[in-house]
């Protein structure tokens, strides 16, 4: 029986000290690329470079699910009470040697502290944003809550991170850890539209009911929750074949014990195993509402399209539908390639930043005569 302690702080200065030297990086260009440029430029530059690592970091993240490294340091935040693997190379040789194909090996030990190191450097640079948007809130025309909940939401999602190890790969956790890591995405989509960062070619959409743009985000985000749940169950390969699965339209399911939502991976709450059925239930929950989700955004792109300021969007909705259908089908019928699957997860988190862009350049359009300051920080976006 394995008695590595779940929780192990004494490498907590050093991790924390080395995502300050990785954002060190980032930061260094950024100041670079604006020395003279106004604090507020310098803040968007910080937050669209932090936008596009933090999609680095879901797809990272999703890598290290797919290449079953989530528990590659049983515990948390460091490996074995390290920093690094370096320092936990006889730890991690014993349990490799015991387990060669187990959940502990070199490689899945180095790609999990990877995905950590990246995040605690994403962690640093939205203090950093914090901070800026605090010193300089006079001055910039965003309220600097934004970033603080952001800073908050990090943490929140540091917390997932160290539940998704300690409570080895409990699927509930596993899933919320993914939506946290969309939803920082979509906190720091919202502020670079806000300082005008990446904004351009969004549009306000102003000829599309704002609730129909509501409905098809909320179809994305449960279509993204039910492929997490595919994901954390594994349940790609319960549906072999491509429209029909298992050889019908409509094959034997277990709805009740697939969606079982607390429980242990691979167990129903009773602690038996969870049958095939509920895997399938699970897969092909997520492929039906696949083609709910994919008729809405082809109508969300046709809207977009009827106006000329708005085609840039309608276009990227398009291909990030298609590259969903692309790759969800590639995932079934080439028995669940790491590329397709991670390409899967990257068109969900483009879809998540895309239509968060055109809510809130919609939203900024509405308030364009008011300026966005902790005055009205209260409205909702």
């Amino acid at each position: 029986m394995d008695s590595t302690p779940l929780y192990d702080w004494a490498p907590v200065a050093r991790l924390m000290l080395l995502g300050v030297v990785l954002a060190m990086g980032p930061l260094a260009w950024i100041w670079l690329r604006n020395r003279q440029a106004a604090p507020a430029q310098r803040l968007k530059a910080l937050t669209l470079l932090t936008l596009f690592l933090t999609f680095d970091l879901v797809l990272f993240g999703a890598f290290t699910r797919l290449t079953d490294s989530g528990l590659g340091c049983p515990d948390w935040p460091g490996c074995y009470g390290s920093a690094s693997p370096l320092g936990a190379h006889q730890e991690i040789r014993e349990a490799q040697t015991a387990m060669p194909t187990g959940p502990v090996t070199f490689s899945k030990a180095w790609i999990e502290m990877i995905h950590r190191y990246l995040a605690t450097a994403v962690g640093v640079l939205i203090i950093v944003m914090t901070a800026v948007s605090w010193l300089e809130r006079r001055r910039l025309a965003i309220s600097p809550w934004w970033p603080t909940v952001t800073l908050i939401w990090v943490c929140l999602q540091g917390a997932f991170g160290a539940l998704t190890v300690t409570m080895k790969l409990f699927p509930a956790i596993v899933t919320m850890h993914l939506l946290g890591g969309l939803i920082l995405l979509a906190l720091l989509r919202a502020q670079s539209v806000w300082l005008g960062a990446g904004a351009a070619g969004v549009g306000s959409a102003a000829n599309v009911p704002r609730l129909a743009i509501w409905l098809v985000f909320g179809l994305l985000w449960c279509q993204v929750a039910l492929g997490g749940w595919v994901s954390t169950n594994y349940a790609v390969l319960a549906c072999r074949d491509f429209p029909t699965c298992q050889g019908s339209w409509w094959p034997a399911m277990d709805f009740l014990r697939g969606f079982e939502f607390w429980r242990e991976l691979g167990e129903s709450r009773s602690g038996d195993a969870i049958p095939f059925a509920a895997l399938t239930a699970i897969h092909y929950t997520h492929r039906l509402f696949a083609y709910v989700v994919l008729l809405a955004l082809g109508w969300l792109a046709w809207r977009l399209w009827t106006q000329p300021e708005t085609r840039g969007v309608a276009r990227w909705v398009l291909i990030l539908a298609a590259w969903q259908l692309l790759t969800g089908v590639s995932n079934v019928v080439l028995e669940w390639p790491l590329l397709a699957a991670v390409s899967h997860t990257g068109g969900a988190a483009g879809l998540v930043i895309v239509l968060t862009g055109v809510l809130v350049a919609a939203r900024r359009a509405d308030t364009s005569r008011v300026p966005f300051t902790s005055s009205t920080v209260s409205r909702p976006v």
